[in-house]
């Protein structure tokens, strides 16, 4: 008989984990505000997200506050701005490089805020598992890899399961954020968004820049090479929420 050990599939994902190695400065980042880092039980892999994993969020930020959702939050350049400037909402990131997070805990406490919490795991599965349907006042994707070989284009975050996804997790008001500097990527990105029928643009066509979201280090480097950003949003289509 021939070896009946089950044969493993390797799960897709739209991110590359890179070194876990911290500089001092995010090692002490991570020490002073460790408990703003949330651990989940995690699956077969380190960033996933095990099926029964629950987070209360309430209990995890001290308060019931509206409650967004930033799903690759990189250094945190935008959730530490923008949760400076909305104190009254609960903040969340999904990000899996540790070095990151670290930059992340690091600026949130030079803006002085403490509303923000942070899961090291896959934004999928984290948006799949940990948040409740209708939950989200704001989803954002803000430069997500833009994987630009036509045999990676599959593992691009932004795909018509994970729209579907985004729209279960959308409060009936909420909205959906996103900007690329990668033309192909934001046409696909629209394309995609626009033949999910729980959404409508809440705009004509492309977005105008919010004006909340601060220039990130990787969003000037692309205005330094010549790439335009575009910028969308995105809502839940009015009579989906009954």
């Amino acid at each position: 008989m021939g070896d009946a050990r089950p044969v493993v599939q390797r799960e897709v994902v739209s991110f590359v984990r890179r070194s876990a190695r911290m500089n001092p400065s995010q090692e002490k980042a991570w020490r002073d505000h460790a408990d703003w880092v949330l651990r989940v039980p995690t699956g077969q892999r380190s960033t996933s997200v095990a099926p029964d994993a629950h987070l209360d969020w309430a209990d995890a930020f001290g308060r019931r506050a509206p409650l967004v959702v930033e799903v690759g939050g990189g250094t945190g350049d935008v959730i530490a701005a923008v949760a400076a400037l909305h104190p009254e909402r609960n903040h969340v990131a999904f990000e899996v490089f540790e070095p990151a997070v670290a930059s992340t805990l690091s600026k949130c406490a030079r803006a002085g805020v403490d509303n923000v919490r942070v899961v090291v795991a896959n934004g999928v599965e984290g948006l799949t598992t940990l948040i409740p349907d209708a939950a989200l006042a704001e989803l954002w994707t803000f430069f997500p890899d833009p994987w630009p070989k036509k045999r990676h284009h599959k593992r691009r975050l932004v795909s018509p399961a994970f729209a579907a996804l985004a729209a279960r997790k959308l409060a009936a008001d909420g909205v959906w954020r996103l900007a690329t500097d990668d033309p192909g990527y934001a046409e696909a990105i629209r394309a995609v968004l626009d033949a999910e029928p729980a959404l409508v643009n809440r705009f004509d066509g492309w977005a105008p820049r919010w004006q909340d979201r601060p220039h990130s280090r990787y969003e000037a480097k692309g205005i330094a090479a010549g790439r335009a950003i575009r910028d969308l949003c995105y809502g839940i289509r009015e009579g989906v929420r009954q």
